[in-house]
């Protein structure tokens, strides 16, 4: 079956005379309490100071032992818990959302559970089991969250392969599919039949304890899908170090091949692509047409990308040539650029073809709006956007009251747990959080306007 063009609205194509851009100005903080906007305004400033971020976890550590465990929690849960986590139970969880909902926006729930690729402590099966459930209740969590009474919304959760399959095996099979492109043994199809079947996958140049345990991983990477699947939730697939993404993606091409049909309603698996890399466009420009051609839906997660600084710290060690683009400016113009091939994708195929503007730049979210109304693409269509829990708050609510499609990433658990996870996060994104001046001082004016009684 291939795609056929699909109309996504009745009106015509407006002339660029007629657009209107959103402003971004800080005015939809009227929204919000004055004691989120303070919580806001001091956990970002204290987030842009590098020492912070490069130690956060000896600052932990420390904090507990000078403070004890529950004074350093309280204070945590007061200032970056709170401002960057949804809650510990499914009752505080259901809270943030509903309070999130209010303003417009939508959750895009995050399990806070993962393995570094150079971790040696968690890769029993166990381990992976455990976080196959945890990703099972997330599938119920993200679903019981959806209010039925409401606008038809796509539910939608992010899905950490590497949850569920030891970063090892993904470098390994990385390092195979980069030697011998297009060999059969590897295949999307091939994987695609083990997982469905059930039936032992055997790789030539596996052992046998990395071929059961790429079978484990297949059988949980399907259950995940095909769970999601019948409780309509849709899985966004992170993106990680490009050492493992050939691998990462290799199994989302699984996965789409059967659950991306057009027959199934997909799709409802989604890869997600960093236009900080060089290839990017021209990646992304192939996987479309190779969805096109297979005829399956396709959807896409855009992002600049996370980690940057020990990408060319890695190719530098390694001698081998850099893979990230050589600054924040060609990083844009790589995200325009794929920006524009998407949403001309999503004009031509309408609903077998989705996108998440992920991003925390204005002048990205400006052109996707932009785009969009020169297109004719609805605001209720295959086009959403998508921000971090906590960040660029100015931003989402203005596209929220204006009635486009806004996704917060949502992490939740306990506070051991997410706490070092927020910390990577923050060291992965530095430069959004350093990045971060205009917003806070967007709610440095608003916080002094209350306090000064003064009118919006």
């Amino acid at each position: 079956m291939l795609w056929t063009r699909l109309p996504l609205s009745c009106h015509s194509r407006p002339s660029t005379a007629d657009w209107q851009p959103l402003r971004f100005d800080g005015g939809a903080f009227h929204l919000k309490k004055t004691a989120e906007l303070a919580r806001a305004l001091l956990v970002l400033r204290l987030c842009a100071w590098p020492p912070l971020v490069t130690h956060g976890l000896a600052f932990q550590a420390w904090s507990q032992r000078l403070l004890g465990s529950r004074l350093s929690g309280a204070l945590l849960r007061a200032s970056i818990y709170g401002q960057f986590v949804a809650g510990e139970t499914a009752e505080e969880v259901r809270g943030c959302v509903q309070q999130l909902q209010t303003l417009g926006l939508l959750p895009l729930l995050a399990v806070p559970t993962e393995e570094e690729p150079d971790s040696t402590a968690k890769t029993s099966e166990a381990w992976y089991e455990g976080n196959l459930s945890t990703m099972l209740r997330c599938v119920d969590l993200s679903r019981a969250l959806v209010d039925t009474s409401g606008p038809a919304r796509n539910t939608l959760m992010q899905l950490k392969v590497t949850a569920l399959t030891s970063p090892r095996l993904c470098e390994e099979l990385s390092t195979w599919i980069q030697k011998s492109a297009g060999s059969s043994e590897l295949s999307p199809e091939r994987l695609a039949e083990a997982m469905d079947s059930g039936k032992n996958l055997q790789v030539s140049y596996l052992n046998t304890e990395q071929n059961q345990h790429l079978q484990a991983s297949l059988s949980r990477l399907h259950h995940v899908a095909q769970y999601a699947r019948a409780q309509r939730v849709r899985l966004l697939v992170d993106a990680e170090y490009t050492f493992i993404n050939p691998a990462l993606s290799l199994l989302v091409a699984a996965l789409a091949l059967r659950w991306n049909r057009p027959e199934e309603g997909g799709p409802w698996v989604w890869n997600t692509y960093q236009a900080y890399l060089k290839e990017t466009r021209e990646r992304l420009e192939w996987d479309a047409d190779a969805a096109h051609k297979a005829g399956l839906a396709f959807g896409v997660k855009l992002v600049r990308g996370a980690y940057l600084d020990k990408e060319r710290a890695v190719a530098q060690l390694q001698g081998k040539e850099d893979c990230t683009q050589p600054d924040y400016e060609a990083t844009s113009r790589s995200y325009s650029r794929c920006l524009e091939l998407m949403l001309r994708r999503v004009s031509q195929h309408g609903p077998l073809c989705h996108l998440m503007v992920a991003s925390h730049n204005e002048e990205s979210v400006l052109q996707a709006t932009k785009r969009m109304w020169e297109l004719g693409i609805p605001l209720d269509g295959p086009v959403c956007f998508g921000q971090l829990l906590g960040m660029c708050d100015h931003v989402s609510l203005a596209l929220g009251q204006a009635g486009y499609v806004v996704y917060k990433s949502i992490p939740y658990g306990c506070l051991e747990e997410v706490i070092p996870y927020l910390i990577r996060r923050a060291q992965e994104n530095r430069s959004v959080l350093q990045g971060a001046r205009r917003e806070q001082a967007l709610l440095s004016q608003e916080l002094w306007r209350r306090l000064l009684g003064r009118k919006a």
